[in-house]
């Protein structure tokens, strides 16, 4: 009898570098010995290019346009390392819903049991996270993702990507849905961005699972169509990809994060405003900077 995937959601805000830190991820496993799938979900479908170097597949959604029927096996394609790559897609421009790609090709596999005779370890799903909503919303709302961790860097529209994130978690919390594992803190190198997450998931309830500094590794990287573990696997930023990969692979312990409403949000977010503000204009020196 197969194992069952350990079955994983990352979400983010469009541009936040969330496909860059999922398709690390995958290729951190696949470097551990893992069978690892990575599932795009975003309907632009470049959540796996830099896992085939710089190369788009056909999705899901464009094969199923072309043809009456279509098995889970010609929508997968293999990647760097002997990742499983799959892109979702989206309905032709200014048609339809873009998260149908996802609930789509979710079924297809569920109905033909790929990820049972594939025998994976993981499969990864790759989830614009600017808004939970229909398609997007199935790996959390369906239970189909067991463990969810949003990617937020300290921008504002980022943390209230995340923030929308855990009130679709909280939603369905009740029913079969998935939990919230936690941020992947990516782009920190200034002191006041660490400070920033850290307050944003102090006040939600939820944990910090790796911060990810900004590198020009990764764009040199990527400028390659490739992983920063493929392109760069002796990096300092490898190892950082290396060490969130192993976090996520041991991580058990998911919860229900406390989302802000939104005029709390905004709150906390003007006083963080005000706060770098001070910073900036040297009323306040970060030696001596106390906690707002």
């Amino acid at each position: 009898m197969a194992k069952k995937a350990k079955q994983i959601a990352i979400y983010g805000k469009g541009g936040i570098g969330k496909s860059t830190t999922t398709s690390n991820i995958s290729a951190a496993l696949s470097e551990m010995g893992y069978k690892v799938m990575q599932f795009g979900c975003d309907p632009k479908s470049d959540s796996t290019n830099t896992l085939r170097n710089g190369k788009y597949i056909p999705t899901v959604l464009d094969t199923l346009r072309e043809r009456s029927t279509v098995k889970a096996q010609d929508v997968i394609y293999e990647g760097f390392n002997g990742i499983y790559c799959v892109e979702a897609g989206g309905p032709a421009p200014g048609v339809g819903c873009a998260g149908r790609g996802i609930i789509t090709a979710v079924e297809l596999f569920k109905q033909q049991k790929t990820f049972e005779e594939l025998d994976l370890d993981y499969v990864i799903y790759d989830v614009l996270g600017d808004v939970v909503c229909g398609g997007f919303a199935v790996p959390i709302r369906e239970g189909i993702a067991e463990h969810v961790f949003t990617v937020s860097s300290a921008d504002f529209m980022s943390v209230y990507a995340s923030n929308n994130l855990f009130k679709g978690i909280h939603k369905y919390s009740n029913s079969a849905g998935a939990l919230l594992g936690g941020v992947i803190a990516n782009s920190i190198n200034a002191p006041y961005a660490k400070e920033i997450i850290d307050d944003f998931v102090k006040q939600t309830h939820t944990q910090v699972v790796e911060y990810v500094p900004r590198s020009v590794t990764v764009t040199q990287s990527e400028l390659q169509g490739k992983t920063t573990i493929e392109a760069a696997p002796a990096s300092a930023q490898a190892d950082v990809y290396r060490s969130l990969a192993k976090k996520i692979a041991s991580h058990t312990e998911s919860k229900v994060p406390s989302p802000l409403a939104t005029n709390e949000l905004r709150e906390w977010a003007a006083k963080w405003g005000d706060y770098l503000l001070a910073l900036e204009t040297g009323t306040i020196r970060t030696e001596n900077a106390v906690n707002i």
